[in-house]
């Protein structure tokens, strides 16, 4: 890269206030388009610091000019999409673009993903009336992705195991079965190029379960917890369309709400809880523990930092009946939006030590958790 390319990187980089800083003989049309798109959205760091110096007279992107919709329009066209989604990104939760969360029509332009659906639902209550369903259209496109993504893995993994017996003629990536693969293949081997020709892929069927499990999710609604919370109501709308599987999902803070009339839809899942408030583990469980009918064949699944905000006596005690009663526990500890754990984990040990399992799990791992404690 030339000196003349570093400094015009740099003075893109920099903004309006590298003008006279860096001579770089005048940007080109399409890089001052881009220098005047990043600063209507990362001018607003000065802004907000009260930095500001005046305003050169010119082409310019001021917020007076130029509305937040045609902002997006105008980025979309100047930046591959990786690079769209991450200013996208800033805008709403770096910068409190508010006009794009305030104009349904802005709203629906939006780049539909997961850190847009968080800021929407952890602001929900702070929208107008007239923004109900240009939300409620983002977090079903959402949803819908995150479903799409885990479906197969909660399928394959629930459904039944593979029976290495049988063959399947629907493909699946989770039963390939490369032994029988090669060997009705190798007449086709190429001795050329040294490569096997795969003509007829093999794939296992798998035995179905015939005996019903009920399922208790036990989600953790407190503010730190939206990403899990957003994971486990996909979750419960992809077990309560399994066959064999009775779903109920229970949600918490402080209160106790059962949502098991609506778990068969996420959308609706997220767009009624309250995120917030304190956290009372122990008496989630305890309520868990009262919809316990089979408990040799019930799966009491907590979703939780485990950060108790009461005394944890009733929860320890709860955990421990159900464990003696031989409920399967599962306790998966909270995620944060990069997938690092982030619970209590002194509070995970003592669960551990009442009888329950504990694990920081991604979804598609949690699938095979719960399919190898219902196997």
């Amino acid at each position: 890269m030339s000196d003349e390319q570093l400094l015009r990187r740099w003075r893109l980089v920099l903004g309006r206030y590298a003008r006279q800083s860096l001579d770089t003989n005048g940007l080109s049309t399409h890089e001052q388009q881009l220098e005047q798109s990043l600063d209507y959205l990362y001018g607003r760091a000065y802004d907000g610091k009260g930095m500001t110096p005046h305003r050169q007279r010119g082409a310019n992107l001021d917020p007076s000019q130029v509305q937040a919709i045609d902002w997006l329009q105008r980025v979309r066209k100047l930046f591959p999409h990786d690079v769209y989604e991450r200013i996208q990104q800033h805008a709403v939760e770096n910068y409190q673009m508010a006009e794009l969360l305030q104009d349904p029509v802005a709203l629906r332009s939006l780049e539909p993903n997961h850190a847009l659906a968080r800021t929407l639902l952890g602001m929900r209550g702070r929208l107008g009336a007239e923004m109900r369903d240009a939300v409620q259209d983002v977090i079903r496109a959402v949803v819908e992705e995150i479903t799409r993504r885990l479906r197969q893995d909660f399928v394959n993994a629930l459904v039944g195991r593979r029976n290495r017996f049988r063959r399947s003629h629907m493909p699946s990536a989770q039963n390939f079965d490369w032994r029988a693969t090669i060997q009705a293949n190798l007449r086709h081997y190429d001795r050329n190029s040294q490569r096997l020709v795969i003509e007829q892929p093999r794939f296992n069927a798998r035995i179905q379960r015939k005996l019903p499990w009920d399922v208790v999710l036990c989600v953790d609604q407190s503010g730190s917890m939206l990403d899990s919370v957003m994971y486990s109501a996909v979750v419960a709308g992809i077990l309560s369309s399994l066959p064999a599987v009775q779903v109920r999902l229970v949600v918490f803070d402080t209160n106790v709400v059962d949502l098991s009339h609506m778990a068969a839809d996420p959308v609706q899942v997220l767009l009624t809880v309250q995120l917030g408030g304190g956290t009372d583990i122990g008496r989630a469980m305890e309520y868990c523990e009262s919809l316990v009918r089979t408990p040799q064949r019930t799966v009491v699944a907590l979703i939780s930092d485990f950060d108790e905000g009461a005394l944890p006596g009733p929860l320890l005690r709860s955990v421990r009946r159900l464990a003696e009663s031989r409920v399967k526990l599962l306790g998966l500890a909270a995620l944060d939006e990069d997938a690092h754990p982030a619970y209590d984990r002194k509070m995970a040990q003592r669960l551990a030590g009442a009888g329950m399992e504990v694990a920081a799990l991604t979804p598609t791992h949690f699938a095979e958790w719960l399919a190898e404690v219902m196997g």
